[in-house]
């Protein structure tokens, strides 16, 4: 019987860790309900074979004309400019040699997107083309643990005055903004990685079942929407009520059926029947 006790009290212990380490932030929480009035186009309203390819202005230009929030990408360049780019280094979307990190801004000039004759924008430069006409999600693009990302953007979006939020796959990320900018609507990017069979290991097992929440205290949980079954994504909007938001959505059909899951929905490849 001592046996059995201690292995309950082992189990109810680790329950209750278990439930304190995905908890999103429960207290001072800021609106997300603003957040949920859109759809979100996924690099903007791009199609990388015609002259609008993904975190273009072009491709930006056209999310705003058709209403649509806006999901982007931002890094630093080697002479630490915040650019828009998703992929750290230059080979699928332009061919080039090396990373982001490893050119300064004049010097990536010489790329072009895709086939077009767009270039890799200054984030800078995106903010006052949207100019808080749509809202939009800035997914920092953050490297182990540099963050000299975080403030050099950070300063841009206080002085930018339309509706934002931020997200990234690198908890580092988060935390800092939940230290430095607690009243910014918060995101953590996630994907079921095990599942996904590219990543391998317990960094990719913890990040997976959100277990550092207690750390970042996320506002919203963003998730890979083909995996609306892990545990703790549903016990984070299901128990603790946070924002679910769906990556990335690619037909009109994944989107109606991801709207029983989720409250927040980035899309590519197809255009929504409807702007919310």
């Amino acid at each position: 019987m001592k046996v059995l006790a201690i292995i309950l009290i082992v189990i109810v212990v680790l329950a209750i860790l278990y439930f304190l380490m995905i908890m999103p932030r429960m207290a001072h929480k800021p609106d997300t309900a603003c957040f949920k009035e859109w759809l979100y186009a996924h690099r903007g309203l791009h199609d990388n074979a015609t002259q609008a390819p993904e975190n273009s202005m072009a491709a930006f230009r056209k999310a705003v004309d058709a209403g649509f929030g806006i999901e982007l990408d931002i890094q630093l360049t080697k002479d630490k400019i915040p650019v828009v780019f998703h992929d750290f280094t230059l080979k699928r979307v332009c061919g080039g040699e090396g990373k982001i990190c490893d050119y300064t801004y004049e010097e990536l000039q010489q790329f072009h997107l895709c086939e077009s004759t767009e270039k890799i924008p200054k984030f800078e430069d995106v903010l006052q083309m949207v100019d808080g006409k749509v809202p939009l999600i800035v997914e920092f693009k953050i490297e182990r643990t540099d963050l000299s990302l975080c403030p050099i953007a950070d300063k841009m979006l206080r002085a930018y005055k339309g509706m934002y939020c931020m997200e990234s796959f690198n908890p580092l990320g988060v935390q800092w903004y939940r230290k430095n900018h607690p009243e910014l609507v918060r995101g953590q990017l996630s994907d079921a990685f095990l599942k996904e069979g590219e990543y391998v290991g317990v960094l990719y097992f913890i990040l997976q079942n959100l277990l550092l929440n207690f750390v970042t205290k996320p506002d919203f949980v963003a998730y890979n929407h083909h995996y609306p079954e892990i545990l703790s994504r549903k016990l984070c909007r299901g128990l603790y009520h946070n924002t679910a938001a769906a990556w990335t959505i690619k037909s009109q059909q994944e989107l109606d059926e991801a709207r029983k899951h989720f409250d927040i929905f980035i899309f590519d490849s197809f255009v929504p029947e409807a702007r919310k």
